[in-house]
């Protein structure tokens, strides 16, 4: 019986074998079917397996001797741990209320932080400032930080720690800056500053996206309910805490329908500079608002004249801002005059070649000399309210051979830089890789992080 069945089973394998080089489409489908059917056979024949609340259940009791309770707090005292907090410095803070919100009761670590010049300075003498410590599981003070940043590149580190005889002491540490990216997405409903705003993004990107787009949005009469925008940019960090917003580096503005796009690149051996994704240059000579996005007060017209109380024409642009905001200027050039002059008060002349010169009147403060070589986004003073301003604001002019031209307008029409044929391979691969970020920005109405 054993030789047949043995027999039998050689035979229906080289039939198998047989079938399966004849028709492998059929066979495979059968096979197919009997996994299925098995698979359905397995399922019914668990289905009879005993119920497990009639298994017999056994209980076991078994006698534990903890150990002395000197032996445990001898345990525990061989393994300490760390505290680690953080907070923010307020104007109000003393030492003691300092530390006791970062969790910190420690008089001696106080008293050094009252008494230490770089602590009194960089910590209780900053408001504002994040402030990291870490501390014994006995809430005493094991090494606090301080950090701020010192330009785009760098920050410093103020560490205050305990030595080993007790006392205390501080240094500074200069590190670089840590640039990560992010995204944001946003839709205007009333204002662009708002809109901003409600996507959580940092005020000094509206900035820069105004000036990107000056050239192709009029930001004073142009937008429309229903804009949207998205934006990669960086954040500069130290030791993984966000200190500064970086540059946007990509960006995508929809207005009025239409769709515009716009990539930081620098190309090898010029300064760099926002194109369109197919290349073009967004780049123009001279910068639309000399001041960060903020509200036009008198456009470049004919006016009412606040103190003369008639009709004339304001052959410039005032920017209403709070007094000692940034003043940019918006070409490179050299600074002809900075100094008081009748009615402009505190005012900057820029003379940027060709003709064409830029004046800024009304500062508060003038941060140029004469004959100073500045560049274009340079800060040259702040807004004030001096000469015959009636509120703090900045007065703009643009001049073309002595002409007095709408500063907008030349802004629009003032040359840009090309993308050269050399940097076309490596400026597309990096446009293809924004877009991609920029479209996953946009199916979001949150900031995230690119790491």
């Amino acid at each position: 019986m054993k030789q047949t069945w043995w027999t039998l089973g050689e035979e229906l394998v080289s039939r198998a074998a047989h079938a399966l080089e004849h028709h492998p489409r059929q066979v495979t489908a059968l096979v197919a079917a009997l996994l299925l059917t098995g698979g359905g056979g397995a399922y019914a024949v668990a289905s009879f397996a005993p119920d497990p609340s009639l298994l017999p259940v056994r209980e076991v009791l078994e006698n534990v001797q903890p150990l002395p309770l000197a032996e445990q707090a001898e345990a525990l005292d061989t393994h300490r741990f760390s505290l680690y907090s953080n907070e923010q410095v307020r104007p109000s803070d003393t030492a003691e209320s300092l530390l006791s919100r970062l969790g910190v009761n420690d008089a001696g670590a106080a008293a050094f932080l009252r008494q230490d010049p770089l602590a009194r300075a960089q910590v209780l003498g900053a408001a504002g400032r994040f402030v990291s410590v870490e501390a014994t599981d006995s809430h005493d003070l094991l090494r606090l930080k301080a950090r701020w940043a010192v330009d785009d590149r760098t920050f410093q580190r103020l560490v205050v720690e305990r030595q080993a005889d007790g006392h205390f002491s501080s240094h500074v540490e200069t590190a670089p800056l840590v640039a990560s990216l992010r995204i944001g997405s946003g839709t205007v409903r009333t204002t662009l500053m708002a809109a901003v705003d409600d996507a959580g993004i940092p005020e000094a990107v509206t900035s820069q996206l105004v000036d990107i787009y000056s050239s192709e949005i009029d930001f004073r009469r142009a937008l429309r309910a229903g804009d949207r925008f998205s934006v990669v940019y960086e954040t500069l960090e130290a030791d993984g805490e966000p200190m500064r917003t970086g540059r946007v580096v990509s960006s995508q503005f929809t207005n009025a329908g239409r769709v515009l796009e716009a990539l930081w690149y620098q190309q090898p051996g010029r300064p760099g500079g926002y194109f369109d994704f197919q290349g073009h240059s967004l780049e123009h000579q001279f910068l639309a608002w000399p001041v960060a996005f903020t509200r036009i007060s008198s456009n470049f017209a004919m006016r009412f004249h606040p103190l003369l109380h008639r009709w004339i024409k304001h052959e410039g642009t005032d920017f209403a801002a709070p007094t000692g905001t940034p003043v940019r200027s918006v070409g490179s050039g050299r600074v002809e005059f900075a100094g008081w002059q009748n009615g402009y008060g505190n005012v900057v002349h820029v003379d940027h070649g060709n003709g064409e010169s830029s004046v800024y009147a009304h500062l508060s403060r003038i941060g140029v000399r004469v004959h100073e070589m500045v560049q274009r986004g340079e800060v040259i003073g702040n807004v004030g309210m001096t000469g015959w301003a009636t509120g703090p604001h900045l007065h703009f002019e643009f001049r073309e051979n002595g002409q007095l031209r709408d500063p907008v307008e030349m802004a629009h029409q003032s040359k840009s830089v090309e993308l050269t044929p050399q940097a076309r391979a490596d400026f597309d691969k990096l446009a293809h890789t924004m877009r991609t970020q920029l479209a996953l920005s946009a199916s979001s109405s949150q900031v995230a992080s690119l790491r």
